[in-house]
């Protein structure tokens, strides 16, 4: 019952900024890991960026234009996309390693529903 829902995509011209948001609810007892991904028309998913409690890492094409970051007490990632460029247009999907119960082994199987990200140039 892990829900992740995105928000914030739409149409920017070349040159904008877009931040994304990602929202974890249902049964989490710990997020390991929060990414995301993007997948462009005709092409493979991608990993954008990535954080845990202590490192981030971002796909090379992104370094020093986004920038992912947690809020822990709403089990939410954000991801503030500065100097968009046409080749960021995609749907960038949300993406969670977490345990549902104390119990549990860590799944990353849990994907938001994706949001489009149009750049138009």
């Amino acid at each position: 019952q892990v829900q992740l829902v995105e928000s914030g995509g739409g149409l920017v011209q070349a040159g904008g900024s877009l931040r994304l948001s990602c929202a974890a609810s249902g049964s989490i007892f710990s997020i390991n890991r929060m990414g995301w991904y993007r997948q462009a028309p005709g092409k493979q998913r991608e990993l954008v960026a990535a954080i845990t409690s202590s490192n981030t890492n971002y796909a090379d094409s992104v370094k020093g234009r986004f920038t992912i970051s947690r809020a822990n007490a709403k089990n939410t990632v954000y991801l503030q996309m500065n100097s968009l460029k046409p080749e960021d247009t995609a749907v960038y999907y949300c993406n969670a390693d977490l345990i549902t119960t104390i119990y549990g082994k860590s799944s990353d199987a849990y994907w938001g529903q994706g949001t489009q990200v149009t750049v138009s140039s």
